[in-house]
């Protein structure tokens, strides 16, 4: 596996940040189950790795300037016709008081100056942003046996540049993002389709306004 990793990188909207080397940590989850518990063993379930002589060297690199080096990898995970989505990447927030949580999000641009992707404001990665504005990003591109680690503090980018991008998506997406008040409980599915379909009708013939919150 090979892994690059970039630190105190400005992620635009929200986020950017850092995972340390070596072991893995595990975390116990605890959930109270009427259900017996099942320990489920899975220390064989392996895949065979290149050997020594297939090993990344630090020559192989494109660029030692991050951003290049991420743009070439990239570019490669873009072209790799394993990988449906090259742009799909975790991004991990935390609560003011640490409480981590993780999804998955589209990265929609990149430069010298950080990472672009968009989201609710009032989604629970946004509340947490706002409380604690540092986040990780990982790209993980498995036929390619690579993975991108970045990591930083978060901004938000213009009202400006969120609108022109909002009004770029097909007029389906702008709506299901107003219909879509991402982490808050919804009655049920017929609710969701009542609202899309009352608000095509609304928009049939006019823009869609962004709401406050994305």
């Amino acid at each position: 596996m090979t892994t690059i990793c970039l630190f105190g990188k400005n992620l635009s909207l929200y986020g950017s940040l850092t995972v340390r080397n070596s072991r893995v940590y595990l975390q116990a989850f605890c959930t109270e189950s009427t259900l017996h518990s099942t320990d489920m063993d899975l220390s064989n379930m392996r895949k065979k790795y290149k050997g020594d002589e297939e090993s990344f060297e630090e020559s192989h690199l494109a660029s030692l300037d991050p951003i290049k080096q991420f743009g070439n990898w990239f570019d490669e995970a873009t072209k790799c016709p394993e990988i449906g989505e090259a742009n799909a990447m975790c991004i991990a927030t935390a609560s003011k008081d640490g409480r981590p949580s993780a999804r998955m999000v589209l990265l929609k641009g990149y430069n010298n100056e950080g990472f672009r992707f968009f989201s609710n404001y009032e989604s629970r990665k946004g509340i947490e942003l706002e409380s604690n504005p540092y986040a990780c990003l990982v790209f993980y591109w498995e036929p390619l046996n690579r993975q991108i680690r970045i990591e930083g503090n978060v901004e938000k980018i213009s009202y400006q540049a969120s609108c022109d991008y909002f009004h770029s998506r097909p007029k389906s997406s702008q709506i299901g993002a107003v219909v879509s008040r991402q982490s808050t409980p919804v009655p049920n599915r017929d609710y969701l389709r009542q609202k899309n379909a009352e608000l095509l009708e609304k928009y049939k013939d006019t823009e869609v306004q962004m709401p406050d919150y994305w």
